[in-house]
């Protein structure tokens, strides 16, 4: 009877934060919309924790979590600092199209995604300022570094088939990962003991196919797995076509004393770009393109390799190394309203890491060299207006060492020197040889961190740490086209603290992190004109905020009501210009643009039957600044996206996987990503606006073999 009173008054409870959701584009009171959303989590909290003792002994308490992302594999309760996990689980509650629903499941994390092929990912509000692109944040694939070395990183192009785990690690982190002062985020593929073949299709709205196949070999300590997956859409706005085809392979092969394990990823990609567009057209007209970007048909074409070897030696019981070589190749072309670019790359590197382990402490010392060849020219009506060649070399040494000395206490001290020259090889001198070269002044960045572990139930953890940016290739060029001596590296320094609390024999996980970055020299692109920008050193900022994560075990039974698992985060926080001239005019206090004022998703898992499967995302995302100057916003908005799954065992064969999902069931009109500081050009109005996608279905089937 309690707990059918308990189950009653959270629904009701459901019942009424839906009536609000269901309002909420028509509030504008900010700090009520945050109380309630904090209210929800806390009530929420305390009427499933209070389940603990009414519940049966056949709950299955949630699995500890080993990560790696820190340079040791430890518990994630021992782990010196913040850090957020994303497991197979929850990537596969989505329809696995884009990114941005798999990576909300992170607090202090959010992903702007105007199409599938442009998008921006922002952690603690940094990496805002970027156009049309990630950068600020360093991203790992199976440990080979994916970013190029001015930081720009594509990660819409790896299909979310391929993932089975992520790590994010948040913050200035550069005496971990070198130049990027967002954080980084590392992504792992599937590993599996038994030898299966998975096939996929699926097709939804706006003429969406997906078909994939991939498959897992195991034999004598050799681990391999592949896939293949080819998407294709018609998108819902005007010349909003994509189409993607990936290949995908990684092994590994365990002797008693070393182990060889590669990755190589291939993949093409077309992709129409309708551009953002006006308040006017946005409100009446979202799926129209940009009219110039409509009349040329623009697209974006590139194919891109990414290949990596590792050779991990024991050398003795306690001491190890690990070499990794890889390289990365893209090919670009991109048709544009104003000019058209040719560009591409070849990078090579490779990283090295020595560890040494024993009971009370261990340490890694390593490097990461990274050289990139950069290649681009720009054509008007098929005559060359410019052409160049940059060569970047980024070489980034580091250490860490953690210290146990009792079961309670783990402190780390870490560190990094980073050394970066970028030189420029002007191949069209008929306005003048502006070639050039920069070396930037090296960069330490320090991190210290200590984490307090009393029982397994509590950890206290706190850490301070330094970290650096580079800037982009427009970033370090003048609009004339020359080498900006002046452009200096942005820097910041984070300071955060948290509890991670694993309660109720395990049944329930809760971690609540406060944090406060000051930055200098924030990069800034700034656009001049529709097909010119330039990077300026921005003065100082301020980040800070709260985020909280709950993860709750309700129920796990055999028989019904079967498992039901709830995911909730909240992120609140404050990012504002504290010096910041440009064009004479003073921009301290106002808030940066493009960051919204407060993110909460929640993650329902509820399998009644063991044929059965109910996945459903609510996300909340408050309002977002559109312009330095704080004179236009963009409102905020709650999406619900769902998901049902049907099992079936076929004997002798196998399983099958039908599934059918609904995205932004409520059909909310909301902007998907905005373009910060859009400029007026001709006297039309900024086009600040990509429109999120309206209310969209998919279904399909996956067999197991």
């Amino acid at each position: 009877m309690q707990l059918r009173k308990m189950k009653k008054n959270l629904t009701n409870l459901n019942n009424d934060c839906y009536t609000y959701r269901k309002n909420y584009l028509t509030k504008t009171n900010v700090k009520a919309k945050i109380i309630l959303i904090s209210i929800y989590y806390i009530v929420s909290f305390s009427i499933l924790s209070s389940q603990e003792n009414s519940v049966s002994d056949s709950i299955v308490s949630l699995n500890e979590v080993v990560v790696s992302a820190y340079h040791t594999n430890t518990l994630m309760q021992k782990i010196p600092g913040s850090i957020s996990t994303i497991s197979s689980n929850h990537v596969n509650a989505t329809d696995g199209n884009s990114f941005s629903n798999t990576l909300h499941e992170a607090p202090g994390l959010f992903m702007h995604s105007g199409t599938y092929g442009t998008s921006r990912i922002l952690i603690r509000g940094i990496g805002s300022r970027t156009p049309y692109n990630t950068n600020r944040i360093k991203f790992y694939l199976n440990d080979i570094p994916i970013t190029s070395s001015d930081g720009i990183s594509s990660p819409e192009d790896i299909d979310l088939l391929n993932i089975d785990r992520i790590e994010i690690v948040k913050g200035p982190a550069s005496a971990l990962y070198g130049s990027g002062l967002g954080g980084s985020i590392n992504l792992f593929t599937p590993q599996r003991k038994a030898e299966k073949i998975n096939l996929s299709v699926q097709y939804g709205s706006n003429n969406t196919l997906k078909t994939g196949v991939n498959g897992f070999l195991n034999s004598n300590n050799l681990e391999i797995y592949a896939n293949a997956t080819h998407l294709q859409s018609d998108g819902f706005r005007e010349n909003n076509h994509f189409k993607r085809t990936s290949a995908i392979s990684s092994g590994k092969w365990k002797q008693a004393s070393y182990s060889i394990e590669y990755i190589l990823l291939l993949l093409g990609m077309d992709s129409g770009i309708p551009s953002s567009i006006s308040k006017t057209l946005y409100e009446t007209n979202p799926s129209a393109a940009a009219i110039n970007w409509k009349n040329i048909s623009g697209y974006k074409k590139y194919n891109k390799g990414i290949a990596g070897v590792g050779i991990e030696n024991k050398i003795t019981k306690n001491l190890s190394n690990k070499l990794t070589v890889f390289s990365r190749w893209i090919d670009s072309y991109e048709k544009r309203p104003f000019n058209n670019l040719d560009d591409g790359t070849f990078s090579k590197g490779l990283r090295n890491k020595l560890h040494f382990q024993t009971k009370k402490w261990d340490a890694t010392l390593g490097l990461e060299l990274v050289s990139d060849d950069y290649k681009w020219e720009l054509e008007l009506n098929d005559a060359i207006i410019n052409k160049n060649i940059e060569n970047r070399k980024h070489l980034n040494l580091f250490g860490i060492a953690y210290f146990r000395p009792d079961e309670k206490w783990t402190l780390s001290v870490g560190g990094a020197l980073n050394k970066i020259t970028y030189q420029l090889t002007d191949q069209f001198i008929d306005n003048g040889d502006q070639s050039g070269s920069r070396h930037f002044p090296d960069v330490f960045s320090p991190r210290i961190g200590i984490n307090f572990a009393p029982s397994s139930q509590i950890a206290l953890f706190s850490s301070i740490g330094h970290g650096f940016s580079m800037p982009s290739p427009e970033e370090t060029l003048l609009p004339e086209g020359d080498i900006n001596k002046e452009i200096k590296q942005e820097q910041g320094i984070q300071t955060e603290a948290g509890v991670r609390l694993n309660l109720f024999d395990n049944f329930t996980l809760l971690e609540a992190t406060f944090y406060h970055i000051q930055l200098s020299n924030l990069l800034v692109t700034k656009r001049l004109a529709e097909d010119i920008f330039t990077g300026i050193n921005a003065g100082k900022t301020r980040h800070y905020g709260i985020e909280v994560q709950l993860e709750q075990t309700i129920f796990d039974k055999n028989i019904f009501p079967g498992n039901l698992n709830l995911r909730s985060n909240l992120t609140v926080s404050d990012n504002t210009f504290m010096e910041f001239t440009d064009n004479d005019i003073i921009y301290n206090g106002k808030k940066l643009p493009g960051i919204p004022t407060f993110t909460s998703q929640s993650s329902v898992f509820w399998q009644p039957v063991k044929s059965l499967i109910f996945n459903s995302q609510l996300q909340f995302i408050g309002k977002q600044y559109l312009n330095d100057a704080n004179s236009g916003e963009s409102s905020g908005y709650f999406t619900l996206n769902s998901k049902i799954s049907y099992l079936l065992d076929v004997k002798k064969v196998g399983s099958l996987n039908l599934f059918l999902g609904a995205n932004n069931v409520t059909n909310t009109h909301y902007a998907a990503m905005i373009s910060v500081n859009a400029l007026s050009i001709g006297g039309n109005e900024p086009r600040y606006y990509y429109p999120g996608m309206p209310r969209h279905f998919y279904g399909g089937i996956r067999i197991v073999l």
